[in-house]
């Protein structure tokens, strides 16, 4: 599909009655800057990462708190709101402004419409190919899990949208919650022959047998292409170990380098990491390993708009992030001269739904996977008054909701909700179906908790959870954001080490008793124990309670007061 052909596309959609948020002119302009990118060189690669299931529009709010601690603080991907606009030079009030940043968010997203869906990434990843020829599209992680239908089907309706949208290399993180058996039994049978899914730092627990491949190896208009593949490193802590109890993680620095170098003796003139590090993960590991030229990044969700050029003993890596829930596509673009990368183009295009017109075959799949749980996702639970959100390191509204929800149903008066970063951002207006509900619970381990936990205990948790997300060493960052709290108070200090980060915690006012027992509610537990005692699924728990409250708006968010960061360039009012 070319450029003429696809405005042409575009006037045939608005014919037939596709919506804009502002003119056709306003719309076309928009397409011209955002998806008129010209091929360039002859290596072409497409990338995009945690889309989380979301096969539909969605809205998704980007973070007001994104800290950077010790040498990567006001550095990317640690920049938000208007610091961020001026380190990429974005315009204020503009499409790409509102894709990257959470400013003037409800405006701007009645403005610009719904990202994502993979009807619309369908019609962008097949104009990107026309002009590309050989482009592999990568797939990197967290796309069998976060919506109501990825549950009920174990994965298989993205599995197939996956597979019709020609995905060529996948990684993985959140897949491995579907237990090891389901993940062989997809990679064995639906992806044999048609997509390579690589991990090369994935063993077996008894011997250190490889479990899946390392890398794949391609040629691309007669050069050779090398993609290796980096699931999450910390699976099994984040995540529950009882899915996988025979493999092990980790980032085997040494083992990778190992892969670089094999593929490099087997010809590979251009070398790539598919990850699922994190993005901090993978600039320092882009600054220990020799011969990668670029890393396409995932896990943290950070949209990224250009790589970060990273030193290393072999010369430069470019580290890359694209994003999350399917509102971003990366297009990386080599020009491979003499057995080398000689230059390169990058981009990181925001997908628009109201911008790209739907695939007519994807929005056919769609429409099938979903119509036998039409009912049930659209079931109204409650009407919500205010912009509900999930990300940020420390809060969000729609995990605001969850710990209010939790402690009136369990009559707790303190409540743990996992620093999750996925799930889907509601209007105000816009009701909260089971879908959105879903959409922040879709888990295989849903269980909710009330753990009775002495002052001392809580503590401990909190401060073992703020090193997992600001230890300033990036390899030792093994989690999502910060746990959300309801009920108690505390102060944070990131550039404290462990121990000593968390202060000043208080219930209604008062400190906080080391020796005395307090009643905690909470959910997904990881440990096979708390599992097997744990009480109904948190959508059963939070459905019960929206549907007796009928109409919520976004609570005043419980949040630590954090000290030691002024003028660092990862915070902002929200």
């Amino acid at each position: 599909m070319n450029r003429r052909e696809f405005l042409q596309m575009l006037a045939i959609a608005g014919a037939g009655g596709m919506s804009f948020p502002a003119t056709d002119a306003h719309a076309a302009k928009a397409v011209d800057n955002l998806y008129d990118v010209p091929r360039f060189g002859n290596v072409h690669l497409l990338h995009y990462t945690d889309c989380h299931a979301q096969l539909r529009p969605i809205h998704f709010r980007e973070p007001n708190v994104n800290l950077g601690v010790g040498p990567w603080a006001g550095k990317p991907p640690h920049l938000v709101g208007e610091a961020f606009l001026r380190a990429y030079k974005i315009e204020s009030g503009s499409a790409a402004a509102h894709a990257f940043t959470y400013l003037n968010f409800t405006e701007a997203a009645r403005r610009y419409g719904k990202v994502g869906g993979f009807a619309h990434l369908s019609t962008l990843v097949q104009r990107m190919k026309a002009s590309r020829p050989g482009a592999l599209l990568l797939d990197g992680g967290d796309t069998w899990q976060g919506s109501a239908t990825a549950l009920w089907t174990k994965g298989q309706d993205m599995i197939d949208a996956a597979l019709l949208l020609g995905v060529d290399v996948m990684t993985a993180h959140w897949e491995m919650t579907l237990g090891a058996e389901r993940v062989r039994e997809v990679v064995d049978k639906d992806f044999k022959g048609r997509v390579a899914f690589v991990a090369q730092n994935i063993k077996t627990s008894d011997f250190g047998d490889p479990v899946f491949d390392a890398y794949t190896m391609r040629e691309m208009n007669g050069v050779p292409v090398a993609i290796i593949g980096q699931a999450f490193p910390y699976t099994p802590i984040a995540n529950p170990r009882y899915f996988v109890p025979d493999w092990t993680f980790g980032i085997q620095e040494e083992n990778l380098q190992q892969v670089i170098d094999e593929a490099r003796g087997k010809g590979a003139q251009v070398v790539v990491l598919l990850s699922h590090n994190g993005m901090d993960v993978d600039l320092k590991l882009a600054s220990r390993v020799r011969g990668l030229d670029a890393i396409l990044g995932g896990h943290t969700h950070d949209g990224v708009p250009a790589p970060v050029h990273v030193r290393n003993a072999g010369g430069t890596t470019l580290v890359t992030n694209a994003g999350s829930n399917g509102k971003f596509l990366g297009v990386l673009d080599f020009d491979v001269r003499n057995g080398r990368v000689a230059d390169f183009r990058y981009k990181l295009l925001p997908v628009f739904a109201n911008f790209l017109p739907a695939d007519p075959e994807m929005n056919r799949l769609i429409t099938r996977v979903r119509a036998p749980y039409e009912r049930q996702l659209g079931e109204v639970l409650a009407v919500n008054r205010g912009l509900l959100y999930r990300r940020g390191n420390f809060n969000g509204t729609f995990d605001q909701l969850i710990l209010d929800g939790l402690m009136a149903v369990q009559d707790a008066e303190i409540a743990f909700s996992p620093g999750f970063r996925w799930g889907t951002s509601l209007l105000p207006g816009e009701a909260i179906t089971m879908e959105a509900l879903m959409d922040q619970t879709a888990i295989t381990y849903p269980h909710t908790t009330v753990t009775p936990m002495t002052g001392d205990t809580i503590k401990t948790v909190l401060e073992d959870v703020a090193d997992n997300l600001f230890n300033p060493d990036p390899y030792m960052q093994q989690g999502g954001d910060m746990v959300r709290v309801g009920g108690l108070q505390y102060t944070i200090d990131p550039d404290q080490t462990i121990g000593h980060r968390i202060t000043d915690m208080r219930l209604h006012g008062k400190p906080l008793d080391a020796a005395k027992t307090y009643k905690v509610a909470g959910w997904a537990p990881v440990s096979e124990e708390a599992r097997e005692a744990g009480g109904p699924p948190i959508w059963d728990v939070m459905a019960q309670w929206l549907r007796t409250s009928k109409e919520v708006s976004a609570r005043p968010l419980n949040v630590p007061k954090v000290v030691g960061m002024d003028g660092n360039a990862g915070i902002a009012p929200a």
